[in-house]
């Protein structure tokens, strides 16, 4: 992927414009507002090849240009991230419950990237997977560029071994172990992920540790919302899920209720030295 024109400021790296085409001021001033117009008249807006954008620049449709955001209101997420490993190439840390992986939505500079770029001052850093927002645990960063697809690929080719811990209801007449195996899709606009008839995308080994309800799931591979999803199939949601079986509207200021689910280890060979690598959490389940 080719990299972004402006360089990372204050974590957060420029927000790409796929432009419609024609007078780039013109249409950035229609979608975005005046915010956007005072940026190009600034000399903040550029192209792909880093030349400034001004008053008459025009560019054709599928064109892009790149700008700084501006920053949402957020509430400050608690919790710390303790720095598990870090090298020259990954870092690892231990994300706490509320936190996103990552910039989407309202969750900009209350991220665990953002966050780290910040303190680490690590301009290129790049989470390697995501973790959602709602599950603490085991979350693993490259440092720089060149690195991360060697690192990423693991995690897409299913080369890495997951380990979650989680806490539900315990339910006798439900038989375990149990491997959960079938279709998972995650619609655009949609909070839940359903499952649908057609080929297996989602497989979770549930296993009942202990009589108060600790279970470990081991995942085969990543859909979205999978082991929470795959709990509730089995009648056994995860505590503090607003989401599965039902959904609960839950304010953004409301840290009370944290996710019973913690990522708790994750191993793999590190395919740049060979070495195999095995980080564990040091959170438990409540």
């Amino acid at each position: 992927m080719r990299a972004a024109p402006l360089p990372v400021r204050d974590g957060l790296g420029p927000a790409r414009v796929r432009l419609r085409g024609g007078v780039v001021l013109a249409e950035l001033a229609a979608r975005f507002g005046e915010p956007a117009r005072a940026r190009v008249l600034a000399g903040e807006v550029v192209d792909a090849d880093g030349a400034v954008i001004d008053e008459k620049t025009v560019l054709p449709a599928g064109s892009s240009v790149y700008l700084y955001r501006d920053l949402p209101d957020e509430v400050p997420v608690p919790g710390v991230m303790p720095v598990l490993y870090r090298d020259d190439d990954i870092v690892v840390v231990d994300k706490p419950h509320f936190l996103a992986t990552m910039p989407r939505g309202r969750h900009v500079a209350q991220t665990a990237l953002v966050r780290l770029r910040r303190e680490l001052q690590l301009p290129e850093l790049s989470p390697a997977h995501r973790l959602d927002r709602l599950t603490a645990g085991v979350l693993l960063f490259t440092t720089r560029r060149e690195v991360r697809g060697a690192y990423q690929s693991l995690f897409a080719r299913g080369l890495v071994r997951k380990t979650y811990l989680a806490r539900a209801a315990v339910d006798p007449f439900v038989a375990l172990p149990r491997v959960i195996r079938n279709r998972i899709v995650k619609r655009r606009g949609q909070l839940q992920a359903v499952t649908e008839p057609g080929l297996p995308n989602a497989q979770t080994l549930v296993e009942l540790l202990s009589a108060d309800g600790l279970y470990r799931l081991t995942p085969r591979t990543g859909r979205t919302h999978q082991l929470r999803l795959h709990m509730a199939s089995l009648g056994l949601p995860i505590i503090g899920d607003p989401l599965y079986p039902n959904v609960i509207d839950v304010p953004a200021d409301d840290f009370s209720t944290p996710l019973r689910l913690l990522a708790q280890r994750v191993e793999f060979v590190d395919p740049l030295t060979g070495t195999c690598r095995d980080f564990v959490s040091g959170r438990d389940v409540p």
